[in-house]
């Protein structure tokens, strides 16, 4: 097995990518194999690159049944892994929040059910609401060619995570991100409750007022790049 860095694409460049059970037969799934040939329209002999979601991947050839044609390379895991939690919002902007967290290469996401949160699920809409959210993720992790599925996890009070000495919460007016952070948290619109907020120090993501999803983004984008500069 070779180590890398990174799941280079077969040709060089970019190319299309998807997860398998076993690299050692790989076999795509019925959706990744529609969404493969429908929606980026490969042929039968095109090249592309298949990850067991577990940090291995391999260059492999397109047709009913894949065709390996080089190693299985495995690329180590991050010294650090960032996670971003934010509350419910309205309509589809769940779905956006979830799908540029795992391109950027956000490793835990979590779901608040925040005291200020206007939108609440109850347990069967959740259910429903997280079956897609986690379709929306792999299809992001196949986009941006990531050879691990980011860990999604349902509602949680933002106090469940607050205890923990790696979490800080996004407050406007709030101090620089920290090393030591590895995990942000992002609130309603309404803000974060007195109880919510406690007597913690906020982390401010810069001077001007965000929409809920902006703020989960740009707290993503914070964290990524941190710890690539550690690196």
């Amino acid at each position: 097995m070779i180590q890398a860095t990174y799941p280079g694409p077969p040709d060089g460049r970019g190319g299309p990518h998807g997860f398998v059970a076993d690299l050692s037969n790989p076999e795509l799934s019925e959706g990744d194999r529609h969404h493969l040939a429908r929606a980026l329209r490969l042929r039968s002999g095109d090249a592309l690159t298949v990850s067991d979601a577990q940090g291995n991947w391999r260059p492999c050839l397109f047709g009913k049944n894949l065709e390996p044609i080089g190693d299985i390379v495995h690329v180590p895991k991050c010294a650090v892994e960032v996670g971003v939690g934010f509350a419910l919002i309205k309509g589809n902007r769940p779905e956006v929040v979830v799908q540029k967290l795992t391109e950027l290469g956000v490793d835990r996401i979590v779901l608040l059910n925040a005291q200020r949160s206007i939108v609440h699920w109850e347990p069967e809409k959740e259910h429903r609401q997280m079956k897609r959210l986690r379709r929306v993720a792999r299809e992001a992790s196949m986009q941006s060619r990531r050879v691990r599925l980011p860990v999604l996890e349902g509602l949680r009070s933002p106090n469940s995570l607050t205890r923990l000495p790696y979490v800080a919460m996004a407050e406007p007016g709030g101090g620089p991100l920290e090393e030591t952070c590895s995990m942000l948290l992002i609130g309603p619109e309404g803000g974060w409750s007195t109880h919510e907020l406690g007597l913690r120090r906020g982390v401010g993501l810069g001077p001007t007022i965000l929409r809920a999803e902006t703020a989960a983004i740009a707290a993503g984008v914070l964290l990524t790049a941190l710890r690539e500069k550690a690196a």
